[in-house]
């Protein structure tokens, strides 16, 4: 975007002037569309005549400012992503206990604690209320951003494969990372306690005969990585596009990550975060953000399996495979990156304005209620480490 301080042009229109050429005519038409209406009060639409100005009281002749509106765009936006978090806290923190407290109090065999992630209780039970609350916690706040950003579901879910190669990159970067920033140690609290659950009641995990077991890690490993990406990758992650893809992968990576409420789990979260909106840039499909999201999962459950094992070999094992799939992966990477090279695509929609690239995060981390619930995010992750 050109702003009031470049004078090679009269008219600054920043819709026209955003680089649509990263994805199809079809969807840049309808995203061009959704940033032209005028009642959309979070569409960045600022147009101004450099040549024209307006007198205000006490300031005298002033044109209008692009900074001040694009704040403005921002702080709207960032309530609405604030908002959404602050569904998902309170349904995994409280609404999620209240549930299991009643279920209790009428009989069912379920147990928990406040200040702690652990249940208790029967096996149909527990994954019952973990299935119930997972579902909760994500798709309020999808169909609230959804109703608030009335965004077109062509823009709101990048549809189109343009590049499949993209795809088996966005793979391989993923278990490359996974294995890099040893996943296991990373593994979230919850996850470690149902699958601990399981092993305590010598679930027989290699036949696959636990019903519970089953329905569990199909939900967590394909379900849930699905409709968490639904959300990050979906209409939020396309509103933050108007300031740049850069500003839009990091500021879903870090709202992904504040969610996890798990200061072990934030930084590899963080990094498959970003390997999947950039996947989902390159390839143009947010499939390849689903792809990514549940092979991390299918990593983490891999590794925590093989770890069930007591033998004296199991170490020498999980070793082996983790080596393995860091050597392919790595190869598969380097290919596809030199396949991409040669093709001379272009990715990433870039943006410049008169708010630097640092100052415009700083401003949409302060903003309400983003800010306050990244806080609560932190302090539940802090009470996880206590108990």
């Amino acid at each position: 975007m050109k702003t009031a301080s470049d004078y090679e042009k009269t008219i600054i229109d920043v819709v026209e002037e955003f680089d649509y050429s990263t994805q199809n005519e079809s969807y840049n038409k309808k995203f061009r569309k959704w940033r032209k209406n005028k009642n959309n009060p979070y569409a960045f639409n600022f147009s101004v005549n450099k040549k024209e100005s307006i007198f205000i009281d006490g300031k005298g002749f002033v044109s209008n400012s692009p900074a001040e509106s694009e704040n403005e765009t921002i702080r709207r936006i960032f309530f609405i992503i604030g908002s959404a978090m602050l569904l998902w806290v309170t349904v995994d923190n409280l609404i999620g206990k209240m549930i299991i407290f009643f279920l209790d109090i009428i009989g069912v065999n379920i147990h928990a604690t406040f200040f702690s992630t652990s249940c208790y209780g029967g096996s149909v039970e527990i994954v019952t209320v973990l299935i119930v609350t997972f579902l909760i916690k994500i798709y309020i706040p999808v169909f609230y951003v959804h109703k608030r950003l009335k965004m077109p579901f062509q823009v709101e879910f990048m549809s189109t494969m343009n590049h499949p190669s993209e795809l088996i990159g966005a793979i391989a970067l993923s278990l490359m990372v996974c294995t890099v920033a040893n996943i296991p140690d990373a593994y979230s609290s919850s996850a470690k306690e149902i699958y601990a659950y399981f092993k305590s009641i010598q679930t027989d995990i290699y036949v696959w005969e636990q019903t519970e077991y089953v329905v569990y890690t199909i939900f967590d490993v394909v379900v849930f990585s699905i409709s968490s990406e639904i959300l990050f990758r979906g209409a939020i992650f396309s509103a933050l596009r108007q300031f740049g893809d850069s500003f839009a992968i990091i500021t879903t990576s870090v709202m992904a990550s504040l969610l996890t409420q798990d200061i072990q789990e934030m930084p590899s979260v963080f990094l498959i975060s970003v390997i999947a909106s950039v996947g989902m840039l390159k390839s143009g499909s947010i499939f390849t953000a689903f792809a990514v999201s549940t092979v991390y999962k299918m990593y983490q459950l891999s590794i925590v399996i093989i770890e069930m094992n007591t033998s004296e070999n199991m170490f020498l094992i999980r070793n082996f495979i983790m080596t393995l799939i860091f050597i392919v992966s790595s190869f598969t990477s380097l290919a596809v990156y030199i396949h991409g090279k040669h093709q001379e695509r272009h990715y990433f929609a870039e943006y410049h304005s008169d708010i630097s690239a640092g100052k415009r995060l700083i401003f949409s981390f302060k903003s309400f209620p983003f800010a306050e619930v990244a806080f609560v995010c932190l302090v539940a992750a802090t009470i996880k480490i206590v108990y």
